[in-house]
């Protein structure tokens, strides 16, 4: 009975402050399942909406990256691209044990390098082809031990390094690279938040490219 009040309170706030881009038309029956998709799902973390054959619509709460909805194109990612990736079962596992992500739910990541690119992890450093990429912490916000690689590999066919801006994101700095077989597309923001408690706003282009390597990232 919670769940239902929360859900039906999400929906009228969604209905309060989304709005389309500069009135622009919309087809009103997307319009409206939109809507319902993003309020039935708004109180969890990243769930699949839409499948046919593949996931199409994602909703996203993880503060890794804009929280909102993000349609799944069929095409490839280029580096820098957003994407909806399944962890491989070890990393699933131990995501979920951890309580950081459900079984079967999709990580939203930026493409940080791509096969032939040189990755490498020294300590808590992360480098791309020699330069630096991102930092990697000891521990998480609890305390408890984050997972450690070393050393230097050269991306092979199949394999993507993942990282996200957020210093809250747990990417291929813990993991290493993911394979592509869990793949699902880019994602593209249909209905976010530009940050923490800010309204929902429909984004007119979709693109989400917005990976660039800084000094001060630091995960956990």
């Amino acid at each position: 009975m919670l769940l239902r009040r929360e859900a039906g309170e999400r929906t009228r706030q969604i209905l309060r402050r989304a709005s389309p881009p500069g009135g622009a038309a919309l087809h009103r029956g997307y319009f409206a399942a939109t809507l319902a998709a993003a309020a039935l799902f708004a109180s969890l973390f990243a769930v699949v909406i839409w499948q046919s054959p593949r996931p199409r619509l994602i909703w996203n709460a993880s503060a890794s990256v804009p929280v909102g909805l993000y349609r799944i194109d069929a095409r490839t990612p280029a580096l820098g691209d957003l994407i909806a990736i399944i962890p491989p079962p070890t990393v699933a596992d131990w995501l979920d044990r951890r309580d950081y992500l459900p079984l079967g739910t999709p990580l939203l990541k930026h493409v940080a390098a791509t096969p032939g690119a040189r990755v490498c992890r020294w300590g808590a450093k992360i480098s791309i082809d020699g330069r630096h990429a991102a930092f990697a912490r000891a521990a998480d916000r609890r305390g408890r031990a984050l997972p450690r690689w070393r050393g230097c590999r050269t991306l092979r066919h199949g394999e993507l390094f993942l990282l996200n801006a957020a210093s809250d994101s747990l990417d291929s700095r813990y993991f290493g690279p993911l394979p592509v077989s869990g793949l699902l597309g880019p994602a593209r923001p249909i209905l976010t938040r530009s940050a923490p408690g800010s309204s929902l706003r429909w984004r007119s282009h979709g693109l989400s490219r917005s990976f660039h390597p800084k000094k001060d990232y630091i995960s956990c």
